[in-house]
């Protein structure tokens, strides 16, 4: 069989919605270097136990700006005073291995993902309500109700972009979130221009006359 590249993902949904939780339990389903999280670049500082190359790649402001300058990232943005971005090289690299990489971005992120690489897939995961989304934020026991009530008003603005990605799921029941996640990806490594490079010599010894 032939070396086939590997399918770029975008996966996008409000804080709560349960999009981390189904991206670790589909890698968990599958050999490792089949797929992955893409590694993003930062100017913040390295926390405790954070590796360079592994959790982040690392670099300071100039650096990164001299990257954007250059057009070597997919997507950027600017969050709590750093700077995030997945570069182009990073993902294309991976890609070019057969590897399916994921993308953990928000709509805006998948805004210039889409402009940039026009054969990404993109999967927006909504909640099945607003009152369990609510639920699980509050279960985090993490935020106020000042900040809730402010991720919930984020939420809505977020989920009203649902219709600019090619796939929805609703995470009502985790596990077969998950299995609908995992159909989306399998059936993308099934198509036939990935099947005819794939099985290219298959194909011929089949239609030889």
């Amino acid at each position: 069989m032939s070396t086939v590249s590997g399918n770029l993902f975008v996966v996008a949904a409000p804080s709560g919605a349960g999009k981390s939780s189904l991206i670790r339990a589909l890698l968990a389903r599958h050999p490792q270097g089949t797929m992955q999280v893409s590694v993003s670049t930062t100017t913040r500082k390295p926390r405790p136990g954070e590796v360079d190359g592994e959790h982040y790649h690392f670099v300071d402001e100039a650096t990164f700006l001299q990257q954007v300058e250059a057009g070597d990232f997919y997507e950027y943005a600017k969050v709590f005073d750093h700077y995030y971005g997945t570069a182009k090289t990073v993902i294309e690299d991976v890609l070019k291995s057969g590897v399916d990489v994921f993308l953990d971005i928000d709509w805006q992120g998948a805004r210039q993902v889409k402009a940039a690489y026009p054969g990404v897939h993109t999967i927006f995961i909504l909640p099945p309500s607003l009152e369990e989304l609510e639920r699980r934020l509050r279960e985090r026991g993490q935020d106020s109700d000042e900040v809730i009530a402010k991720r919930m008003a984020k939420a809505q603005h977020e989920m009203s972009h649902y219709a600019e990605f090619s796939y929805i799921l609703v995470n009502q029941d985790f596990d077969e979130s998950v299995q609908n996640f995992e159909h989306i990806v399998l059936s993308q490594r099934l198509r036939r221009s990935k099947q005819q490079i794939r099985y290219r010599e298959i194909l011929h010894d089949l239609l030889a006359e």
